[in-house]
């Protein structure tokens, strides 16, 4: 980063000094003094690497607060690596600042990564700061460990396997429809309670960590939910070559969720295609499907069964959806892309 930003901050290696050396404590990281960390995964275990990136504007709205922000950022790359059955252990921080944003931002936004750090054991092991005029931009890169021959992938579902889903559907997605409508929470009297738990989810996904023996032990296939149920199963389904009977009366909603599709019936399609959920997609054979629900309460999460794969044919829609018996027809896309 050019020590020519903004003037409310430090320069590139003062804000590294100050506020991200302190995120890296691990031996292999070296306190940042190196173009270099070292990563080696425990005795018997594979490494798990994941990336995402995100950028004001289209995954977080600018002025969202720092704090909140760092912990997204985190979050959305360690809900990869719980969908895969890998335990978190280190990741790697990109940051682009544009010249407006200041050391206030920085020091909050460090704060929220040390929050995430300490709640799941992880350090940062290095990175790179820029300028960048449509900041800020983050890029994370996430290291997990798995033992040997356990990794949980997506393109192994099985025709037979039971869908299931941890946590509710459908929050974040009817969350960002309140952000970008300040007067939509008052035209559907939803309680502020309702609303403020909405717009959390949006901001705060939660990564299902604690589901990864669950996971490893009994999942033949998983992957998080990210671009929209309906829109990730179809990528299970597609890389699986399976399709998928989904009853959407058992898909998990929260109260907040209801309360708003209870209003206007069109925001059970947006809960099911809008993303940002940050669950869990499992498929599970029906004879480990009690012991899976055991081991997810257990590990303090809940689940839903919402559907059942069969053997592909050409012929026929990967997915098929019903509620309450009756087929159920989208009317718009079926999940995000950015392009």
């Amino acid at each position: 980063m050019s020590e020519k930003a903004a003037s409310s901050r430090p320069g590139e290696f003062s804000l590294i000094e100050r506020y991200f050396a302190p995120l890296a404590t691990s031996a292999g990281a070296v306190h940042l003094q190196d173009d270099a960390a070292v990563f080696t995964p425990d005795t018997a275990c594979e490494l798990v690497v994941t990336k995402d990136m995100l950028m004001a504007g289209v995954h977080f709205f600018k002025n969202d607060p720092p704090f909140e922000v760092a912990q997204k950022a985190l979050g959305v790359n360690l809900s990869d690596l719980a969908a895969k059955g890998a335990e978190p252990k280190g990741y790697l921080l990109g940051l682009g600042l544009s010249k407006d944003i200041g050391e206030e931002w920085v020091a909050e936004f460090c704060r929220g990564l040390k929050l995430v750090q300490d709640q799941f054991q992880i350090d940062l092991l290095g990175g790179d700061t820029i300028s960048c005029p449509q900041g800020p931009l983050l890029s994370v890169t996430a290291f997990g460990q798995v033992p040997k021959g356990q990794v949980v992938r997506r393109n192994e579902a099985v025709a037979g396997a039971l869908l299931y889903v941890t946590g509710t559907i459908g929050d974040a997605a009817l969350g960002l429809k309140l952000r970008l409508d300040d007067e939509l929470a008052g035209e559907l009297e939803l309680s502020a309670e309702h609303r403020d738990f909405l717009l959390n989810r949006y901001l705060l996904p939660q990564p299902r960590v604690a589901a990864v023996s669950a996971l490893r032990e009994f999942a033949v296939a998983a992957m998080d939910i990210s671009d929209g149920l309906i829109a990730d199963l179809g990528h299970m389904c597609r890389t699986s070559h399976v399709q998928a009977a989904v009853r959407l009366e058992n898909v998990p909603l929260s109260d907040a969720a209801s309360a708003m599709i209870a209003r206007d019936a069109a925001f059970r399609e947006t809960a099911i295609t809008g993303g940002d959920d940050y669950e869990i997609l499992a498929a599970v054979m029906p004879e480990n499907a009690v012991a899976f629900e055991v081991a997810l309460q257990e590990a303090g999460l809940s689940c839903a069964q919402i559907g059942v794969l069969s053997a592909a044919e050409v012929s026929e829609d990967m997915i098929s959806l019903s509620l309450n018996g009756e087929a159920y027809a989208l009317h718009g896309a079926a999940g995000f892309k950015h392009f």
